[in-house]
This record gives C-alpha cells, sequence and structure tokens, in this order.
C-alpha cells in the first residue's frame, strides 16, 4: 500500500488504526466498536477513554454518516491500495433474542436454540450484552438447574440431549462473561445455582465439569464473606475430584485459584480436607512435570488446609508429605518456598512428637531449614524457618547439619 495521508477524525482513538465498524458513545466520541466492546466489556472499564467520563449508558450507536464517508474515502483511493470496509452486520436486537427464548420449548428446540445463541455471542461483545439484559442468562441457568441425573440414567435419548444441553448452555454462560450484577444474582439464588453446579460436577461431562469450575471462580470472585462460608462440603468433594481427575490444564488450574480463594474462609479449610484434598495436592506436587504458578497455588493450599488439624494430619498421613513440602523449598520460587516453610512451620508447632521430629531429620528437612537460613530467600521465609529450628532445639541441636554458629544460638 502506497503513503497516504488518512483523515485523522478516521481513525479509532483506543487502536490507533482506520475504522471499520464506527459507533459512537454517550460522550460523543466515535470508535471502532471492536476496540471500544474490548475497553467496556473485557477490561470492565467505565469511562471513556477519551473524556474519562464516566459511562452511565454503555449502549453502541452506529455512526453510519462517518461509515459511508470512510468507505467513499477507502474506494477514491483504491488505486493505492487501500481496500473498502465492507457494511458490518447490524447487532441483534432484544425483541429477536426474546423470540428465540420463547420458541424454545421441546429439547431439540432448545438444543437449536443454544446453537443460534452460541453464535450470536461469539460475533461481538455488545451482542453478549444484549444477550444479558434479554433473558438468556436466566433460560441458560433453568437449562442447568433442570439437570436431572437421575432420568439421564433411566433413558438413553434423555441422557445424551441432556448431556448436550448442559455443556452447550455452561458453555455459552461462560463465554457472556457474565457482569458483576449477573453473577451476583446468580450466587444470591439461596445457594441454588451452586448446587445445580456442584451436581454437574459430580455427574456432568469433563466439558461441563470444566465449564462449572470456571463459573464458580467468576461467581467466588465477587461473592460475600458469608457466601464463601456457606458453600457446601459436597463441593469441595467435586473440586477435590476434577483436580485428581485432571480435566484440563485450565480446569486444574482454575479449580487451584478457586481453591486458594475459598480455604481461608470459616470452616471451608476443614471441609476441603475432609474432602480428601491433602493427598490430592501431594500427589501433585510430586509429579515432576507441574509448573512454577501451579506449584505456588498447590502449597497455598496446603499451607491453608494446613491451618486446620484435619490438613495436617491428612500431610503426615502420606508417606511423601513431609518429603516432597521440603524438597519444593528453594527449588520453585520465593513464594514456593515462604508457604512449604509455613506448613512445616504448621507441623513443628501442633504435631511435633518424637517420631514426626525424627522423621523431619532423617529426610533432610532440617537440613533444608538451615540452607534456608544462609541464601537469600526472602526474609519472611528466613524469620520462619528460624522459628521452626528454635521450636526443637533441644532436639535437633546435635544434628550435624546445623552450624555451630546456629547451635550457639540455642537455648540449653
Amino acid at each position: 500500500m502506497d503513503e497516504i495521508d488518512v483523515p485523522p477524525f478516521f481513525i479509532c482513538p483506543i487502536s490507533l488504526e482506520i475504522m471499520k465498524d464506527p459507533v459512537t458513545l454517550s460522550t460523543g466520541i466515535t470508535y471502532d466498536r471492536e476496540s471500544i466492546e474490548k475497553w467496556l466489556f473485557s477490561g470492565k472499564n467505565t469511562t471513556c477513554p477519551v473524556t474519562k467520563q464516566v459511562i452511565a449508558d454503555c449502549e453502541l450507536t452506529p455512526n453510519h454518516t462517518l461509515r459511508r464517508l470512510l468507505q467513499s474515502w477507502c474506494m477514491l483511493n483504491a488505486s493505492h491500495g487501500i481496500e473498502r470496509i465492507p457494511t458490518p452486520k447490524p447487532p441483534i436486537s432484544k425483541a429477536q433474542i426474546v423470540k428465540l427464548l420463547i420458541d424454545a420449548k421441546s429439547p431439540q428446540q432448545q438444543i437449536k436454540c443454544l446453537d443460534t445463541l452460541k453464535s450470536i455471542a461469539a460475533e461481538n461483545a455488545t451482542n453478549k450484552r444484549c444477550m444479558e439484559s434479554s433473558g438468556a442468562v436466566e433460560f441458560l441457568v433453568s437449562i442447568v438447574c433442570n439437570y436431572n441425573p437421575t432420568a439421564a440414567e433411566e433413558s438413553l435419548d434423555y441422557e445424551f440431549d441432556s448431556i448436550r444441553l448442559i455443556d452447550e448452555a455452561l458453555s455459552i454462560l461462560y463465554s457472556l462473561q457474565l457482569s458483576e450484577a449477573s453473577l451476583k444474582n446468580l450466587m444470591g439464588k439461596n445457594g441454588d445455582f451452586i448446587l445445580s453446579l456442584t451436581r454437574v460436577m459430580q455427574r456432568g461431562s469433563y466439558e461441563s465439569r470444566a465449564y462449572a469450575v470456571l463459573l464458580l471462580k467468576s461467581m467466588a470472585e465477587i461473592a460475600d464473606p458469608m457466601q464463601l462460608i456457606n458453600f457446601r462440603p459436597q463441593l469441595f468433594i467435586e473440586l477435590v475430584q476434577v483436580l485428581h481427575d485432571q480435566i484440563s490444564k485450565q480446569a486444574s488450574k482454575v479449580t487451584l485459584q478457586l481453591l486458594v480463594s475459598i480455604c481461608p474462609w470459616g470452616r471451608n479449610k476443614i471441609k476441603a480436607a475432609e474432602a480428601g484434598v491433602v493427598p490430592v495436592l501431594i500427589d501433585l506436587l510430586l509429579d515432576s512435570s507441574s509448573e512454577r504458578r501451579a506449584c505456588e497455588m498447590i502449597l497455598t493450599v496446603l499451607d491453608a488446609v494446613c491451618g486446620c488439624a484435619e490438613g495436617r494430619s491428612e500431610l503426615l498421613k502420606h508417606g511423601a508429605g513431609l518429603a516432597i513440602v521440603s524438597k519444593k523449598i528453594l527449588r520453585v520460587s520465593q513464594v514456593a518456598s515462604e508457604r512449604a516453610v509455613r506448613i512445616l512451620l504448621s507441623i513443628a508447632k501442633f504435631c511435633a512428637t518424637s517420631k514426626v521430629l525424627q522423621e523431619m531429620q532423617q529426610l533432610g528437612v532440617v537440613a533444608k531449614l538451615c540452607l534456608v537460613l544462609q541464601l537469600d530467600c526472602g526474609s519472611k521465609t528466613k524469620e520462619k524457618a528460624r522459628e521452626v529450628l528454635k521450636l526443637h532445639a533441644t532436639v535437633w541441636k546435635n544434628s550435624p547439619c546445623i552450624p555451630t554458629n546456629l547451635v550457639s544460638s540455642y537455648p540449653a
């Protein structure tokens, strides 16, 4: 393409490229649709990028006049390699969405409706917001809540249709990138939707279980503490099962993130421990292919769960528990080292039987903690390592791995 001066009003203020589908905000500034949708909906921004005014109404009005000028300018400059901008497809209307939902009565009609909704949502963020405000979220949630595992087991036809319906409904719900208001509404349904997601995680396909976890994470991010505290034990059992089954890397990562955020609240650490999370996490740590971030999250969840007696008991019950936690110190990252030392501190404080202390010495845990004091691995980590060693100085002070200058600082 030859060098040519592009009129400045053809340039999107965000992408700094020629606009393809100019739309105007309530502030009077025109942007390319794709750029402003990404700014408003994916970035969750609430201000106009140019004027910095708060946007009360996110409706985007097509700037037909500017688009026609753009198209004319492109045709006039075709000899310079400028391609004509096609007329964009208009966004979906609320009336179209409502009619689509009303017509979806039988399972077959619902499947057809879901296919159409999926295509509509994939076109642009404006369509997603239109779907959200037209009752599509309630329609999708009703499909998930009406899932009947018992009926699915009794009829193969019902099972096939219901599994496909659930897969598609959850997929679309997640792809809509629901607003905070919609997520709060889902959280506030007396726990019914969370119970439905738990049932899906228990009996659904791998795809449905993965989408259920993704939705749960989005909901937990906006939930208040009381809602997090009220999560039922069965939910933790299913989250642990998702980790155990290794459905996908993304599902495992999101499950770990969810456990990191909810375990510190109320009795959730006890629920997680009783659901069997500790042996599953240890087995994941034993997998040498675990990535750095995954390893950090595993140790973070373990640290939280070891804050209760049930969690510490499960860690000590696992033959490789202490060894693998100690092994991760100084091998992954400063964050991982700090979490691992915190876990060892919990054990040293509350589970220090002579057998456990002897095992810690034999496994090289004491030696690793001494090494932490000598290396640059963060002041918090060093402080906690020193606390572990001082707690049981009378037992470990004769250990050959402890430097003499450290031994002399121990109380007699």
